[in-house]
């Protein structure tokens, strides 16, 4: 039986730039540390929060370097290397295995969308190049294209397949999945604000966008749920949910990064296309932050 990559709680990690739009490497080491400081069981380097798709393909692998060797083998890295392009996405998980990555996350294809088959053909080319563990990455609000419970328990039979960040929000697709495909193949949530009920259902953890600044909490709220406590942990989930909902008010990593900056954390400006949250949401922001006492 394979081993779940981590359990727990794992940040998706933004990717701090300076005012020349350079990543700030001084400020992602301290990010980092903050993070095995707060207690989290992994870090994910370069997905969606990390701004990867704006990043070069040299920067990609520069970053995912820095932070395997930041971490040092204190806890487990998991390296973005999802692309529309089957090629790219080999070469990007090479170079992860290269630099002593842990695992790699991949984001189903996007713009290309495909088909089941083509899913499954891009996710075993990519598994016969690599080494390494592979967790899924299923988000059809951003590419377009969803898995089925039936497709993951096709890709479950390849043992490299570890399982499935699962950002889809859709329960019935959680539920069958776990149906068919047992207790061998993991799901963590993609979405904060869903930790305790996915978990419920059997996921291990989170890779989290709000563990960039409350990682504390996230860790508390997951391993709570690890242990069966779900009444505490859904406290927790009740507790922060303004704030969890305010991190989404406009698209992701634009709302992190400000809450971040408000925070004092010096992660810097966003790559266009993004850009800076507006004012209303802003406010929004700031009330939430005030309220868990993140601002004063």
């Amino acid at each position: 039986m394979r081993e779940p990559v981590f359990t727990g709680a794992c940040p998706a990690i933004v990717t701090p730039f300076d005012e020349s739009g350079a990543i700030n490497y001084d400020v992602f080491g301290q990010l980092i540390e903050q993070q095995i400081a707060g207690g989290v069981d992994a870090i994910c380097v370069c997905g969606t929060t990390g701004e990867s798709a704006t990043m070069s393909i040299r920067e990609h692998i520069a970053a995912v370097e820095f932070c395997v060797n930041t971490v040092n083998h204190r806890i487990k890295v998991i390296a973005g290397a999802g692309s529309n392009d089957t090629s790219a996405a080999v070469y990007l998980s090479q170079h992860a295995e290269t630099s002593g990555a842990d695992a790699l996350l991949h984001v189903t294809p996007y713009y290309n969308k495909t088909s089941q088959l083509g899913l499954m053909k891009h996710y075993e080319y990519i598994a016969a190049r690599t080494k390494l563990p592979i967790i899924l990455y299923n988000v059809p609000s951003r590419t377009g294209v969803s898995f089925t419970a039936e497709t993951y328990r096709a890709l479950a039979q390849n043992p490299q397949f570890n399982g499935v960040k699962e950002a889809s929000g859709n329960f019935s697709l959680l539920a069958h999945t776990r149906h068919l495909c047992g207790d061998d193949f993991y799901i963590w949530s993609g979405n904060d604000d869903q930790v305790v009920p996915m978990m419920s259902l059997g996921a291990k953890g989170v890779i989290s966008v709000a563990s960039n600044i409350i990682p504390e909490v996230m860790v508390e709220m997951t391993h709570k749920c690890l242990a069966g406590d779900f009444t505490e942990a859904a406290k927790l989930q009740i507790a922060y949910m303004d704030f969890l909902d305010a991190l989404f008010v406009e698209v992701n990593p634009m709302p992190i990064k400000a809450a971040m900056n408000l925070a004092g954390m010096n992660v810097g400006p966003l790559r266009l296309p993004l850009c800076d949250i507006s004012e209303s949401s802003l406010a929004l922001l700031k009330t939430a932050m005030q309220r868990i006492g993140l601002l004063t």
